[in-house]
């Protein structure tokens, strides 16, 4: 991200990333609405564009599946509205999953928007996991022909007939395909990397991009997060 000189590096996002979590994961409960709440306005600061992600259809769909049964099923039904009953204990829950929810996605969506794959791989190769950088490029790899599969395999099914009688079986012939044809292509990608004499032990990590203000990130984030637990 650059906007008006200010710029951060992989190690700066990564700590804004960490930041975000520890947040709502380490704030007592009386004030993880204030917390998340920080953590929203920050993230809508530094990545401007992720609310409009936050807000997708699925995204919401999603809260709306985490979020609404606590209201009706935990705790004691002690307010109505509209002759429903609902617990207040369940909205309070109700309101702490909101808010996690939305702090996480937003923290996880400006990450992967402004830091490449192929850097968090580089980074925990530093850590010593070996070879997760191509692991995680045969992932990213399989992932256009999965999809492709997914769609291919479901047209002819539903050419053949195969979802309206027993369509039970139709949707395990559906899996045991996509799932073939996935493993199939990673044994390709396996076969041509070894064919090369690629081997893990000997991969090097790419540079990490470390911005100045990457310096101040993590000193501020640490701040702010033992002061809301003190707080409490």
């Amino acid at each position: 991200m650059n906007r008006k000189g200010f710029s951060l590096g992989t190690v700066g996002h990564l700590g804004i990333f960490s930041w975000a979590l520890g947040m709502v994961m380490l704030t007592p409960g009386k004030l993880i609405l204030y917390a998340a709440g920080f953590c929203l306005l920050v993230l809508f600061l530094i990545y401007p564009g992720i609310w409009r992600r936050l807000l997708a259809g699925r995204r919401l769909i999603l809260l709306a599946l985490l979020s609404v049964p606590p209201v009706f099923f935990l705790g004691d039904v002690d307010l109505s509205f509209l002759g429903v009953g609902f617990s207040s204990t369940g909205v309070q829950a109700a309101l702490q999953i909101t808010s996690r929810f939305l702090v996480v996605i937003g923290a996880l969506e400006g990450l992967t928007a402004n830091v490449e794959i192929a850097a968090l791989a580089g980074i925990l190769e530093r850590l010593g996991l070996k070879g997760l950088g191509f692991s995680m490029g045969v992932a990213l790899n399989i992932m256009p022909c999965l999809k492709r599969s997914c769609t291919q395999t479901w047209r002819c099914l539903k050419m053949r007939g195969g979802l309206r009688r027993k369509w039970w079986r139709g949707i395990r012939l559906f899996a045991l395909t996509t799932i073939s044809n996935a493993l199939l292509r990673a044994e390709e990608i396996a076969l041509a990397a070894e064919s090369r004499a690629f081997s893990p032990e000997k991969t090097r990590p790419l540079p990490l991009l470390v911005s100045t203000w990457d310096w101040v990130v993590f000193p501020a984030a640490l701040v702010v997060i033992v002061f809301f637990v003190i707080l409490a």
